[in-house]
């Protein structure tokens, strides 16, 4: 089992999700600090200036991007939103 560390600009970008997407979030980071690359999660690695991070689905449109460290069992959590915005 993983330890879930959330970043600030994480926890403010989860405030402005509505109710619907902040449920799917509770149960998506359940999952996920049990298996990072469980397959409803649909980890993907990130490459270019975000490699090193990790992004998993929240629903069709939204992504959150993490940083796995494995040696200490640690995911940082980075990030919440929109696909199109979240990557810049």
């Amino acid at each position: 089992m993983y330890k879930l560390v959330f970043g600030s600009k994480f926890l403010r970008s989860a405030e402005k999700l509505d109710k619907r997407l902040k449920l799917k979030l509770k149960s998506s980071l359940d999952v996920l600090s049990q298996n990072p690359f469980h397959p409803n999660l649909h980890t993907k690695s990130l490459s270019g200036k975000l490699a090193g991070f990790y992004s998993f689905r929240l629903s069709r449109d939204y992504r959150v991007i993490f940083e796995l460290i494995s040696s200490e069992g640690v995911i940082y959590l980075l990030k919440v939103g929109d696909r199109k915005d979240i990557y810049r």
